[in-house]
C-alpha cells in the first residue's frame, strides 16, 4: 500500500457509527471504549523499559545505582528522565481516579527548555486512540461528549447491567444533547455513537488556548459564546444558538493546552476551576452546564509562576495545580544529543563539523546553568554531573549529591537556552563564506560576540565571558594540542606501549619495595630512583594520589595478562593510564611547530612531514581549511594560555 492509499484507508476507517445499544455492549466487552483521557494517553506512552543503572558506571554515578524508567515514546527528550517520570505519574494517578484527575498539569520552566515540545508530544500521543462521541442525525455533539452522559442519572443501573464503574459516567449531558433528548421524547435509541480519533488539525478533542489582550479577553476563549448569526432562528438561551468554540468545548475527552497560562487575567481562568473539580462548566449564556472530561495542560516560565504564586487571591487556583519543573539539561552528554538531533533535522546534517565543536557549545550551555559551587571548580561540577569520576584528577571535587544539595531544587532554571545555543551553532556553520562548516575557533568567537550583544547584567556577562575566554578556550587549547601532536607523531603508539610496560614494571617493583635491574643498561634502580622515574610520567598529568594510581594500573595490567594468556594490554585500553602517557609523550611542542605550521618549508623532509600531518588531521575529521584555522589559532594562543 503506497502512501496515498494509506491516507485514504485510514481516513475512511477513522469514523464509524453504531447504535447506543451496540456501544454499551462494546463497553461490556472492552473497557477501552469508555477509557478516560489519562488512560488513553498512558496506553499511547506504553510500558517503560527498566534500566538498572548499576550496570553502567556513568549512569550509576548520576542516578545513585537506582533503577530508572525509560519511556520509548519520549526517547528524543534527552536528560529529562525526572521530568518525564513526574508527567507520567500525573497520568497514572489520574487514571487511577486519584486527586490528580481534578488537577491541571502545569509545566514550569525557563524559555527554550522544552515545555512546548513536551506539550506537542502529549498532543500527538493523544491522537493514537479513538474516542466515542454522541451523534444525533447528521450532527456530532459540538463538545464531543461521551454517550455515557445520557445516563448521568442512572449510574447504578449502568454499572449493574454493563459493568461500567460509576466514576466513568460524566456528571451531566450537554445542553445540546438535552435538547435532542427532549425532541426524541426520551428515546435514547434515536441517538447514534460515532468513533472518532482526536485530531490536532481538526480540533477534535484537542485544542490550544493562548492569552489575549488583558483588557478585552474574556472567558469565551475557554467556554465559547453565543453565535449572533443564529439569533434570527433561535432564542439567545437556546443551545443551538451557542457557538461551542471555546478551548474547553473542543478539548472534551481529550487535551487542552493553555500556553503561558498565568499571563491571562484570573477572571479568564475561573472556568478551569469548575471544569477540573466538577467536570462541567457554565457557558456565557443560560444554557445549562457543559460537561468536560479532559486533561488541562498549561505551561509558562518561572517569573509568571512566581507572580501568580505571590498573589494570595489565587490560593484556590494554586491548590488545583500539579506542578512539574522543566529545567534545562545539566548533562553535557545529553545536551550534545539535543544539538545532534537538531542538526539531523536540518540541511546541516552533512556539513563538516570539527571534533569538539558541539561538545564545547554543550559545555558552555551547561556551565551557564550551574550554580557556582563552594570550594570546588564549576568545571569539575559539570563533569561530575555528567557521570565522570574525578578522584584522580581533582581531589576537591564533591559527590553529585553534595553538589545537588548545595545548589537546591531550582538549579537549571536559568542560563543559556537550547534555542539560543542552536542559533549560535547556525551562525558558526555559516561563519565562513567559502564553506558551510563548523569549528571550535569560530564557535568561541561567535559565542563571545553574541554574549556581548545580549546586553546581560554586568555580573552575568562577566561570568559568561570568563567561561568562554578563559575556561573553555584553555581546555580547547589542550585538546587541539593533543590532536596536533597525535597527528604529528606517527609512531607514538609503539612509543606509548613502551612507556606503559616500563611504568608497570617500575610501579610493581616500587610497591614490592624491590630494586630493579634494567636489562638494557644493566643499571640497578633502587626505590628512590624508581619513584623519580614514575613521577616523570605522573607529574605532567597531575596525578594527585600516586600510590593508589600505581596500584590500580598494576592490578589492571596483571589481571589482563592473567585473563588473556600472558598477553599485555594495549597502552590506550585503560583510559586513566592512556591520559597519563599522552601527557608524557606530548610535553614539548616546540619541535613540531615548524612541521605543522603553514609557512614555506625549507626542505623536502619537512614538506613531506607536513603533508602527512594534514592527511592524518583530515582522517580525524577536519577539513583543509579547518586545519589551517586551528593550527594558526593554536600557535597564536599557546603561549598566552600556558
Amino acid at each position: 500500500m503506497n502512501i496515498l492509499e494509506k491516507i485514504k484507508t485510514n481516513y475512511s476507517a477513522s469514523m464509524n457509527e453504531m447504535t447506543v445499544a451496540a456501544y454499551l455492549e462494546e463497553c461490556k466487552k472492552d473497557p477501552k471504549a469508555y477509557a478516560k483521557p489519562a488512560e488513553r494517553i498512558l496506553d499511547a506512552i506504553g510500558e517503560p523499559e527498566i534500566l538498572d543503572t548499576r550496570q553502567d558506571p556513568v549512569l550509576s554515578r548520576i542516578f545513585s545505582n537506582k533503577k530508572i524508567k525509560i519511556y520509548p515514546a519520549f526517547k528524543d527528550f534527552y536528560g529529562m528522565e525526572s521530568t518525564i517520570e513526574q508527567i507520567v505519574a500525573y497520568f497514572r494517578h489520574s487514571a487511577q481516579g486519584l486527586e490528580e484527575k481534578k488537577q491541571i498539569l502545569y509545566l514550569m520552566g525557563p524559555v527554550g527548555g522544552g515545555k512546548s515540545s513536551l506539550a506537542e508530544k502529549l498532543k500527538h500521543l493523544m491522537q493514537q486512540f479513538p474516542i466515542y462521541a454522541l451523534k444525533a442525525g447528521d450532527q456530532i455533539s459540538p463538545v464531543f461528549e461521551s454517550p455515557l452522559g445520557l445516563f448521568a442519572d442512572y449510574t447504578a443501573e449502568l454499572e449493574e447491567e454493563y459493568r461500567i464503574p460509576a466514576r466513568y459516567i460524566p456528571s451531566c449531558m450537554s445542553p445540546w444533547a438535552s435538547k435532542r433528548l427532549r425532541e426524541f421524547d426520551g428515546d435514547i435509541n434515536r441517538f447514534k455513537v460515532i468513533r472518532l480519533y482526536p485530531s490536532i488539525q481538526d480540533q477534535i478533542a484537542i485544542s490550544k488556548t493562548e492569552p489575549g489582550d488583558e483588557n478585552n479577553q474574556d472567558i469565551s476563549t475557554l467556554v465559547g459564546k453565543v453565535d449572533i448569526r443564529k439569533l434570527a432562528d433561535y432564542q439567545q438561551s437556546d443551545p443551538d444558538a451557542y457557538s461551542y468554540t471555546g478551548g474547553l468545548c473542543l478539548a472534551n475527552q481529550g487535551l487542552l493546552e493553555f500556553v503561558e497560562m498565568f499571563k491571562a487575567p484570573i477572571k479568564v481562568l475561573n472556568p478551569l476551576l469548575t471544569a477540573t473539580q466538577e467536570k462541567n462548566y457554565k457557558g456565557t449564556e443560560p444554557i445549562g452546564a457543559i460537561p468536560f472530561d479532559g486533561i488541562i495542560l498549561a505551561h509558562s516560565n518561572e517569573s509568571e509562576w512566581a507572580k501568580f504564586l505571590n498573589d494570595k487571591k489565587n490560593e484556590a487556583f494554586l491548590d488545583r495545580i500539579y506542578k512539574v519543573q522543566v529545567p534545562y539539561c545539566l548533562r553535557v552528554s545529553e545536551e550534545i544529543k539535543i544539538y545532534e538531533k537538531l542538526i539531523r533535522e536540518s540541511s546541516l546534517r552533512n556539513a563538516p563539523c570539527a571534533p569538539k565543536t558541539i561538545e564545547l557549545l554543550a559545555e558552555f550551555s551547561v556551565l551557564s546553568r550551574l550554580k557556582e559551587p563552594e570550594n570546588s571548580s564549576i568545571y569539575s561540577k559539570m563533569r561530575v554531573y555528567n557521570g565522570e569520576t574525578l578522584r584522580e584528577t581533582d581531589p576537591n571535587a564533591k559527590s553529585i549529591q553534595e553538589y545537588r544539595d548545595d545548589a537546591g531544587i531550582n538549579e537549571g532554571m536559568q542560563g543559556i537556552s537550547t534555542r539560543f545555543a542552536f542559533k549560535i551553532l547556525s551562525k558558526v556553520f555559516n561563519f565562513d563564506s567559502e564553506e558551510i562548516a563548523a569549528n571550535p575557533v569560530h564557535l568561541l568567537y561567535v559565542l563571545e560576540q553574541e554574549v556581548i550583544k545580549m546586553m546581560l547584567p554586568p555580573e552575568t556577562e562577566s561570568k559568561y565571558l570568563h567561561l568562554i575566554k578563559s575556561l573553555l578556550a584553555s581546555k580547547y587549547a589542550e585538546f587541539i594540542s593533543d590532536e596536533i601532536q597525535k597527528a604529528y607523531i606517527e609512531s607514538y603508539s609503539s612509543y606509548g606501549q613502551n612507556i606503559f610496560e616500563k611504568y608497570v614494571i617500575y610501579a610493581d617493583h616500587w610497591m614490592q619495595n624491590n630494586d630493579y635491574r634494567d636489562p638494557d643498561s644493566g643499571e640497578m634502580l633502587d626505590r628512590k630512583i624508581l619513584n623519580d622515574e614514575l613521577e616523570k610520567i605522573e607529574k605532567p598529568a597531575g596525578i594527585a594520589n600516586p600510590k593508589d594510581f600505581r596500584a590500580e594500573v598494576t592490578n589492571f595490567f596483571l589481571r589482563y595478562r592473567a585473563n588473556n594468556g600472558g598477553k599485555s594490554p594495549r597502552w590506550d585500553s585503560y583510559e586513566k593510564i592512556k591520559n597519563v602517557i599522552e601527557k608524557r609523550i606530548f610535553t614539548n611542542t616546540e619541535d613540531l611547530l615548524p612541521v605543522v605550521s603553514f609557512t614555506v618549508k625549507t626542505n623536502e623532509e619537512d614538506e613531506k612531514k607536513h603533508k602527512d600531518f594534514t592527511r592524518r588531521m583530515k582522517e580525524r575529521g577536519y577539513t583543509d581549511k579547518q586545519i589551517r584555522i586551528l593550527v594558526d589559532w593554536f600557535m597564536r594562543v599557546r603561549k598566552t594560555l600556558a
